[in-house]
């Protein structure tokens, strides 16, 4: 039904139905039951309106809509409007329900949720409730089947969109598989939402269960209101950094700025024209909020985030809510979640870590969702054989020792040791045109570091320690082959493994300073999350916002903000 919105992946989840049988929310025979009250209680159609109403979803198409064309409703819509034996669902008494002026309050405000009101036709409710108002006399039957097919038609737009974003994650992200599902949202528009003594509670069960997503929610609604407050001024270029001291002649903007956006205490007090005091401290909370060094040096970097307009800002939650919209729902444990451009892990209640990703445009980490089965301890790397050849074989080439001095071996395609020792050009020769393998053995120089973390996914990515520190140093982490560094593969470990008691810390600490490689699986696997979002909202409430390392804000913004395809919907 909706596969020009959304191919969904093989073994997606069907949300809405789970949810709808899960909640036990109507007994087959309460459900006949109340459906038959229901259509009593409808307004009823003359057969000559029904047969108008038929017509105009037979067509596909409704010229009052903003975007007339509905076609890939025709069939939900048309199965809505016949169980309801083609009666009116949001008018009783020539007059719009209670529930249809909530939803459509609902509607009006659908830029509070990180969308766009203006797909489900916000600027055209208030004509339309005033047009079924005219004075000393009804409305007409046509009017009022218009009104209540396109009040049909934008709140199932606002369904799918809650719920399943605004656009295809999977032209973007071509090994994505999409996690949210919904079937039958006519149903769910029935049950859920006509029946509904709370519609908002109705409409937020489509929404993504997480606080984060809700700390979003609010951060949206706030930048919404900053922006529109912001003078949009710029703060003037300087030829060198301006130092906590100097004088600085955008002392004033950047002044207003910090106010607006709470770095700085709206009566702080500082001097004209000189960057000091206050001003430093909120630029360093400035710095930190958006993933800089805080040394409160007004250089380059700092001075481009700065004068990032407020609305870009708004720009990023929206679509860090969009990319939060495509992820699956429902987990039977906390799952551990890497955002990309933060460069950091989260693991339920555990502290955040930091986290190294594929280095941008030549290694990037691919946004997917898995699940954590397996740890081992002491891995062995088995090196990929893009490595092998751009960067080890090179290697070899001016050093016949450095298998010796950094624990590789070489390995046959049964995993047989070749050499362990120098090696011979014929070796060399064979390595070179991929015949045989580079293996590193296990220990603490092992690229993996002591711990890796097995997510099975196609592009063969996995979390895993590391043996080099000096990464985790920097702010801008995009630094490794596309699988992800974890700053404490240890901790981690321990989080994982929390809910199988013979894996104690000590244990765990042992089999990382042993001297065999040991598997552990899951007893029960954990979901895993590797997303892509340049906002975040912390648990007190801090908005943070990260560079856009692999330059997707702009392609998905684009996709995100365009109306055509709204036409063919």
């Amino acid at each position: 039904m909706f596969a020009k919105l959304f191919k969904a992946a093989p073994g997606a989840g069907v949300f809405l139905s789970a949810t709808i049988f899960a909640l036990g929310l109507f007994p087959a025979c309460a459900q006949a039951a109340q459906g038959a009250a229901a259509v009593s209680d409808r307004q009823r159609l003359s057969a000559k309106g029904e047969g108008e109403l038929r017509g105009i979803i037979g067509a596909g198409r409704l010229e009052t809509l903003r975007w007339p064309q509905f076609g890939d409703y025709q069939g939900e819509i048309g199965d809505l409007y016949r169980s309801e034996g083609y009666a009116l669902v949001w008018v009783r008494n020539y007059k719009p329900t209670v529930k249809a002026r909530a939803v459509i309050k609902r509607l009006q405000a659908a830029d509070n949720e990180g969308l766009l009101a203006q797909d489900y036709d916000s600027p055209l409710w208030a004509e339309r409730l005033a047009g079924l108002e005219p004075q000393g006399r009804r409305a007409s039957e046509s009017q009022l089947l218009r009104f209540d097919l396109a009040l049909t038609i934008c709140a199932m737009r606002y369904i799918l969109d809650l719920h399943l974003g605004r656009i295809n994650p999977q032209a973007f992200h071509s090994t994505f598989e999409f996690g949210p599902d919904i079937r039958k949202p006519s149903e769910f528009l029935l049950k859920r939402v006509l029946s509904a003594d709370d519609v908002a509670g109705a409409f937020s069960a489509l929404e993504p269960p997480f606080p984060s997503y809700r700390r979003l929610v609010g951060a949206v609604q706030l930048y919404a209101r900053l922006a529109a407050r912001d003078d949009g001024g710029q703060l003037p270029a300087s030829r060198s950094p301006v130092r906590p001291g100097d004088r600085y002649a955008g002392a004033a903007r950047l002044a207003r700025l910090l106010k607006l956006v709470g770095d700085i205490p709206r009566k702080a007090v500082l001097v004209p024209d000189l960057y000091s005091g206050a001003l430093v401290k909120g630029v360093k909370r400035f710095q930190r909020r958006h993933g800089l060094a805080p040394d409160g040096i007004l250089g380059e970097a700092t001075v481009r985030q700065l004068n990032t307009p407020l609305a870009a800002r708004l720009r990023q939650l929206r679509l860090t809510l969009e990319r939060w919209r495509w992820q699956p729902r429902t987990f039977a444990r906390p799952p551990i979640i890497v955002n990309i451009p933060e460069f950091r892990l989260y693991a339920g209640d555990a502290p955040s870590q930091k986290v190294v990703v594929g280095m941008a445009f030549e290694h990037e980490t691919p946004v997917f969702s898995s699940r954590l089965t397996e740890i081992v301890f002491r891995p062995p790397w088995t090196v990929p054989m893009s490595i092998q050849l751009a960067e080890l074989v090179p290697k070899l080439e001016k050093n016949a020792a450095y298998l010796q001095e950094n624990d590789f071996e070489v390995i046959d395609a049964r995993e047989a040791v070749v050499s362990s020792g120098t090696v011979s050009a014929a070796l060399l020769d064979q390595l070179r045109a991929g015949l045989l393998y580079l293996r590193q053995r296990p220990g603490p120089n092992n690229s993996l570091g002591l711990v890796k973390f097995q997510i099975p996914n196609k592009n063969s990515v996995y979390i895993h320690g590391t043996p080099s520190r000096s990464g985790f140093r920097e702010t801008a982490r995009d630094l490794s082959h596309g699988c992800i560094r974890v700053a404490n593969s240890e901790a981690l470990a321990v989080w994982a493994l929390r809910e199988q008691p013979e894996w104690t810390p000590e244990r765990i600490r042992a089999a990382m300073l042993g001297a065999e490689t040991i598997e552990v699986k899951l007893t029960e696997p954990i979901p895993v999350l590797v997303q892509y979002g340049t906002a975040a909202v912390g648990e007190n409430g801090e908005v943070r916002f990260f560079d856009d390392i692999y330059s997707r804000d702009a392609a998905e913004a684009a996709a995100f903000d365009q109306r055509a395809t709204l036409a063919a919907r």
